[in-house]
């Protein structure tokens, strides 16, 4: 008996997850970046296209799903959160991507974004972050800066800001990081851990709007000022940065405090950071300049926490098997009907 020999499938490139379509954002946009770091992400995560989906919200980066040779869905404002939920609750074999502005997720989809962390369905959130309302031509964000003067602003604005990543450390996420459009090779890095991890991930990118507010992130993408200001966590290492890596950061109780190394100070006595430490990621998110401080705090990227936690997904499937085993088929005509039923004459 003759065998006929199935051909393999070529394997995948970048440019097989781009589409014909024209990329319609402004000369500059920090979104081309992150598209074609995606793009370029994708072919290694071994998944068929057809298993693939982007769904966005409104804004700039809600575009992405038409530049992306996957399924995909351009939402309504806010609430590709709650699309993503219901899709992945239906169909949990799929990798399920969401791409959202900082206005999109966390102004008027704030609400959405929260359950779906708390819920962990196994997705994988990326929120692009540039301070301002871009689409809308400039307005100030739920992340813009406190006398952040905008067209909606022009006496500077008088909203404390969000912290995203605080926000979802608040809404127990299972895995939580930070990178920036100008680093491509971080940006992979962590786009890959994301996917890697089982549960809800959630990723803040700064991108840099170069329209309506240029340069918002430059003090950590510069590469003149990057080594001084950014600081690259990796496990199981120490808090080292600094353009000669002669900086490092330890606590002081709770309070993170930069000093110099040597004259006694080495790698041993900084803070070592491990991304399962619940605790230590609550002081991470929040690292930024704090006033009463005479130092410098340098701004973190990269994986600040992972935990193990059963998806919605799962838990749903658990539960509906369960209730078949134990009570059979249900008949949704007689639910509908309820237990009392009145004949009209």
């Amino acid at each position: 008996m003759s065998t006929t020999a199935v051909p393999s499938q070529p394997a995948l490139t970048a440019k097989d997850f781009s589409t014909d379509q024209e990329v319609r954002w402004c000369p500059g946009c920090g979104d081309y970046s992150i598209l074609a770091q995606v793009q370029k992400v994708m072919p290694g995560l071994g998944i068929a296209r057809e298993n693939i989906v982007i769904i966005s919200g409104i804004g700039c980066s809600s575009r992405f799903p038409y530049y992306m040779n996957t399924y995909g869905m351009h939402s309504i404002h806010g609430r590709a959160t709650a699309i993503a939920s219901g899709l992945k609750a239906t169909r949990p074999e799929l990798s399920v991507w969401i791409v959202a502005g900082d206005g999109d997720a966390l102004s008027i989809g704030g609400n959405h974004t929260i359950h779906l962390l708390r819920r962990n369905f196994d997705v994988n959130m990326m929120v692009f972050n540039n301070q301002i309302y871009g689409l809308t031509k400039g307005q100030y964000s739920p992340t813009s800066e406190e006398r952040k003067v905008t067209k909606s602003t022009p006496m500077g604005s008088i909203d404390h800001p969000f912290n995203p990543l605080a926000l979802a450390m608040g809404a127990d996420a299972t895995f939580i990081a930070r990178s920036m459009d100008r680093d491509p090779r971080h940006l992979q890095e962590i786009l890959i851990r994301s996917h890697r991890h089982k549960g809800a991930s959630f990723t803040e990118i700064y991108q840099n709007c170069n329209i309506f507010n240029d340069g918002a992130f430059e003090i950590f993408t510069d590469k003149g000022s990057k080594p001084e200001h950014a600081l690259f966590l990796e496990q199981g290492k120490p808090l080292v940065f600094g353009a000669a890596r002669n900086k490092g950061v330890r606590l002081d109780g709770l309070r993170p405090v930069v000093v110099e190394l040597g004259n006694g100070i080495s790698e041993d006595d900084l803070w070592i950071h491990d991304e399962n430490d619940f605790y230590k990621a609550q002081i991470l998110v929040r690292m930024f300049d704090d006033p009463s401080l005479q130092h410098h705090l340098p701004r973190p990227f990269g994986v600040f926490y992972e935990t193990s936690r059963a998806c919605y997904e799962d838990l749903m499937t658990m539960q509906l098997e369960e209730a078949f085993a134990t009570k059979g088929k249900g008949d949704l005509d007689k639910l509908l009907r309820g237990r009392e039923v009145w004949t009209i004459a």
